[in-house]
């Protein structure tokens, strides 16, 4: 049994939760400059040459790429050969988000209460999900989640027979709908099945996903490439401004679902879909 300490994992979550706010995955910047080369919008590329330096700014300063430093998402493997000492792994977690944010100058985006509204002044609690895996070690990523973009999301309980059409118009439909709002150009993460708190958990770690990636179900891929390539059609671009560019990447993640129903989750990301991860 290995044991990890608390402290180091807060450490660890305070410098993930500033170097995702700070600095875009290298294959979501690499595909900003590459989408930059291939849309056909004159304003279009102005907005993603905007984009990219916006991004180089904020690595290199090491300022936050956006104001809306988002609600810490954090996702945990677990190995189930460790030890967490120390205290509870949550209050680490939280500990290091609060750290992170205050050190780090990131906005305080958490109310304490949804509806009473006020703020918690540290960005705490973090939304937390839990996986426990072989082995022995403690995999931690940090995925900070802008409300642009999360509130453009969407969920529907499809009936069986509405298939693969049901979900195609559905993705169109939220797409289409949110428009400028999310900050595209976005990345779209798709859930479908299990049930819906299971295709909400899927569309969002689908979020994490490299850039170009494609599902290992081929059918699956074929319907990446297909709804992709018809989202990039609606002609609503860079900062809804007009273009070929409003998604650069859809991910779709399934899991086995009842008889009687296709939960389908569109969770949608802006440009800056940001996440970084360490493994201790």
């Amino acid at each position: 049994m290995r044991e990890i300490k608390c402290a180091q994992i807060s450490s660890e979550i305070a410098r993930l939760c500033q170097l995702a706010n700070y600095q875009l995955p290298p294959d979501l910047a690499n595909a900003l400059v590459s989408a930059r080369q291939q849309e056909t919008s004159d304003t279009g590329r102005a907005v993603l040459a905007e984009l990219a330096e916006n991004a180089r700014l904020a690595a290199r300063q090491q300022i936050a790429i956006c104001q809306d430093t988002g609600m810490a998402v954090v996702f945990v493997q677990i190995g189930q050969d460790v030890r967490i000492v120390g205290g509870a792994l949550a209050d680490a977690i939280n500990a290091g988000v609060r750290t992170g944010y205050r050190e780090g100058y990131l906005r305080a985006s958490v109310v304490k209460d949804p509806l009473d509204r006020v703020n918690t002044g540290d960005n705490t609690p973090a939304v937390i999900h839990y996986d426990i895996v072989p082995g022995d070690q403690l995999k931690l990523m940090v995925a900070p989640k802008g409300f642009g973009s999360e509130n453009m999301s969407a969920a529907v309980m499809l009936s069986p027979s509405q298939g693969r059409d049901g979900v195609r118009q559905f993705v169109l439909d939220t797409v289409s709908k949110a428009g400028p709002n999310p900050c595209p150009p976005v990345v779209i993460g798709l859930g479908l099945g299990g049930t819906l708190e299971k295709a909400a958990l899927l569309a969002k770690s689908a979020l994490l996903r490299p850039i170009g990636s494609r599902s290992e179900i081929p059918e699956m891929a074929n319907l990446e490439v297909e709804l992709l390539t018809e989202i990039n059609q609606l002609g609503i671009g860079p900062s809804g401004l007009g273009g070929r560019t409003t998604a650069l990447d859809l991910h779709i993640e399934t899991y086995p679902t009842h008889i009687a129903g296709l939960p389908v989750v569109l969770n949608m990301g802006c440009h800056a879909t940001r996440h970084a991860e360490t493994i201790l």
